[in-house]
């Protein structure tokens, strides 16, 4: 057994569930309402011996931070910029790599929104590559995948989707979490 998953059971969590044998895949992780989810997505999916890829504001990257963030697989990105092309940058990450996995919150932030953001499905079609979405269920204390959607879907069709997987997962913040808006 890995140390991940071995802490992973310290910490009370139950794994479910397994990843399709992909090279490569769009994550979706939620709910996204403490720091704590990364810590627990990322043993997570290193206990599912992934080695995942994480979108994360350039803010974060400091010294010493940012060495820690790449390590760990951090991407940085500068947010509120509509001139960084965000979608195409990650895009040409998938063609630049045999092997790629990247991990988005499309909720964009630990606070209530009403709105996710659509960067995650965007990625996945450009880069012809399905869309996996796991869970972290602080109610249960079960964390892993739960469904995997394809990238050809319409947009509405795969919010309703993933609004499915979460209608009973509570987030470790449950007023922080709202299910993503599809009609």
């Amino acid at each position: 057994m890995s140390w991940h998953t071995t802490l992973l059971k310290y910490l009370g969590w139950k794994i479910e569930g397994s990843f399709p044998n992909y090279k490569k895949m769009v994550i979706i992780a939620a709910p996204h309402t403490s720091a704590m989810d990364f810590i627990n997505g990322w043993l997570a999916l290193r206990h599912f011996g992934l080695n995942p890829k994480f979108i994360i504001k350039k803010e974060f990257f400091v010294f010493p931070f940012g060495y820690i963030l790449k390590k760990l697989g951090a991407v940085p990105i500068q947010r509120g910029n509509i001139n960084n092309n965000m979608v195409e940058q990650m895009v040409k990450l998938f063609n630049e790599n045999e092997s790629f996995y990247l991990v988005i919150t499309p909720e964009g932030t630990r606070k209530k929104t009403k709105n996710w953001k659509k960067g995650f499905y965007l990625i996945a079609q450009k880069a012809n590559v399905p869309i996996i979405i796991t869970k972290l269920d602080y109610g249960k204390k079960i964390l892993g995948p739960v469904k995997e959607i394809p990238s050809n879907l319409p947009y509405k069709e795969v919010l309703k989707q993933i609004a499915e997987c979460y209608k009973n997962v509570t987030g470790k913040k449950p007023n922080q979490f709202e299910l993503p808006r599809y009609e």
